[in-house]
């Protein structure tokens, strides 16, 4: 193919040489012809690339390919169900409910019932009309401490900083969560004055990198915090302590991006690499985590605070809680962020292979709180992949009080999923920082897109509990809500997930898949013990565990 691009080179060259001898206008030919044989020229004797290197000009067809197949593949090939991360029959749903447009489907599902995974809620013949149901159900957050709890919608914004999403992205957020009366989470990146004009309820979200409330040398500022965390919008406050997109993973945001209104939102220099570390430097412990949530509860004025986690290692959550019954300090709320969650970017690794998937997640975590007899003082928060009202079923089933979305919300905005947040080319204006493409997403509009999806799906949950016969959220349980194991088997959540007596991890016996984690776990440290874990525990923290040769174990 070398040879062949050099012979057809040279004969376009000669040949327009020689025409333009004959006939002099043709000289512009080479306007064309010119750069195309510069442009193979370049590839022959570039370094990088060997399919261009060998295939000079027809080798970048593969890279043009290459960025156009994920747009075929989702408008062209992929079927209404099997789309990832979210399938169109998702992406139609949100978008229709954004528009007000006809939501329902004809003829029938198109999800094969029998395949492994299928769910469904189990209705009632006494059924609850929704008209007789509460259309806006609230939940109020505030533990025992808290002087200013504040009553929340069952469905709101989960946390997108600005920055990742684009000033109209926020400022269409925030005024939908006002125009809908419920919360929008700011966001580990601060809180700007995007998520302040519109007058929407906030979450302020608090990561490593304590943006808006540091100081220079990236240490928790307090007066800073009080300045920010008393303001009237601030509802809640949110200690991330790990997020399920890439738990573990701390982030650097590169000096280019670091503009004066950044560095003023953030408290960080201008123009210089800003580190956001994968843990904590204010706390190093449960019993100093809970300190500081007590502390930062004072500096609001009493508003809640609670903390964000992606579960890894269980046996820090046992110590959390070890350390709450130990001091009286409880957080008001914990949010539950499941592995499959969203973010602009992170490595590949992270995202597939790190972090509790939701539903488990959220199972685990209200069995843990429930059996140290905590759950009444903390509301349980479910974050990642939520975009139907019976995934809002579902997380409440399995213990969550209220559910948070983000990518849901930005398929609300427009978002089409190109998968281009992390290259600020977000052809719908959502995320990117490009002033040209951002003008292509008009607050206005969307403003009230985002309200009619968090309106119309928290209506779909309301309609599925009155199908159920339910009036209320707190009447669900795991019993509502059935998946298929295999071709002839069904089982409940209930049977799933089996709930645990409350208290029963106060007082020895305990029950047995959780003696691993108590026996892991201790209030002063986030280190698992130096406890020595035989076969016999494992055995017994694992129903399912097999232990070879070893006729003493029971199952």
């Amino acid at each position: 193919m070398r040879k062949a691009f050099i012979a057809v080179a040279a004969f376009l060259v000669t040949a327009t040489v020689m025409i333009s001898l004959a006939w002099p206008p043709f000289i512009w030919a080479f306007i064309f012809v010119g750069p195309i044989v510069l442009l193979g020229i370049y590839d022959l004797y570039q370094p990088k690339h060997s399919i261009v290197r060998n295939f000079p000009i027809v080798g970048r067809m593969r890279y043009f390919m290459e960025d156009l197949r994920p747009k075929v593949y989702q408008y062209f090939v992929e079927s209404d169900v099997n789309g990832t991360p979210y399938n169109r029959l998702s992406r139609s749903l949100i978008y229709q409910r954004a528009k007000k447009e006809n939501d329902t489907v004809p003829f029938g599902t198109q999800l094969n019932v029998y395949d492994n995974g299928y769910e469904w809620l189990s209705h009632s013949i006494a059924a609850v009309s929704h008209h007789e149901l509460n259309a806006d159900p609230r939940v109020l957050v505030g533990g025992p401490e808290c002087s200013k709890p504040y009553s929340a919608s069952i469905f709101n914004i989960s946390a997108m900083s600005f920055g990742s999403l684009s000033q109209n992205a926020i400022l269409a957020l925030n005024g939908g969560a006002r125009m809908g009366n419920f919360a929008h989470n700011t966001g580990e990146g601060g809180i700007s004055d995007y998520h302040m004009k519109p007058g929407g309820d906030l979450i302020w979200q608090i990561g490593t990198g304590y943006f808006g409330c540091r100081h220079a040398d990236g240490t928790f500022n307090f007066e800073a915090f009080a300045e920010r965390a008393q303001r009237d919008q601030v509802r809640m406050i949110e200690i991330k302590l790990s997020q399920g997109a890439k738990p573990g993973h701390g982030g650097m945001l590169p000096a280019s991006k670091v503009t004066p209104e950044v560095a003023r939102i953030r408290l960080v220099p201008e123009g210089r690499d800003v580190l956001s570390p994968p843990g904590h430097s204010a706390f190093r412990t449960p019993l100093e985590l809970l300190a500081f949530i007590k502390q930062l509860r004072q500096l609001s004025g009493g508003k809640p605070v609670g903390f964000k986690l992606c579960i890894g290692r269980k046996s820090e959550f046992f110590a959390i809680c070890k350390a709450m019954v130990q001091t009286g300090i409880y957080a008001d709320f914990i949010t539950v962020d499941g592995g499959e969650g969203g973010t602009g970017a992170a490595p590949l690794e992270f995202s597939n292979s790190v972090g509790m998937p939701l539903r488990d997640a959220v199972a685990f975590v209200y069995d843990v709180l429930s059996g140290f007899g905590l759950k009444k003082h903390i509301r349980l928060i479910a974050s990642g992949k939520v975009s139907s009202g019976f995934d809002l079923i579902k997380n409440m089933a399995l213990g969550a009080d209220m559910c948070n979305s983000a990518r849901g919300m930005m398929f609300a905005l427009g978002c089409i999923q190109a998968l281009e947040c992390n290259s600020n080319t977000c052809p719908t204006g959502v995320a990117t920082q490009d002033p040209s493409l951002m003008k292509g997403l008009v607050v206005e509009d969307k403003t009230v897109r985002v309200a009619n999806f968090h309106n119309l799906t928290v209506a779909s949950a309301v309609e599925l509990l009155g199908a159920a016969g339910l009036r209320e959220p707190g009447q669900l349980t795991r019993a509502y809500i059935n998946r298929r194991i295999s071709q002839n088997l069904m089982q409940s959540y209930m049977e799933s997930f089996p709930y645990i007596p409350e208290g029963s991890l106060l007082q020895t016996p305990y029950p047995a898949r959780f003696e691993l984690g108590m026996a892991l776990s201790t209030a002063e440290s986030f280190a698992p013990t130096d406890y020595k874990v035989s076969m016999v525990d494992y055995a017994h923290a694992n129903p399912l565990y097999d232990a070879p040769h070893n006729s003493d174990v029971h199952h």
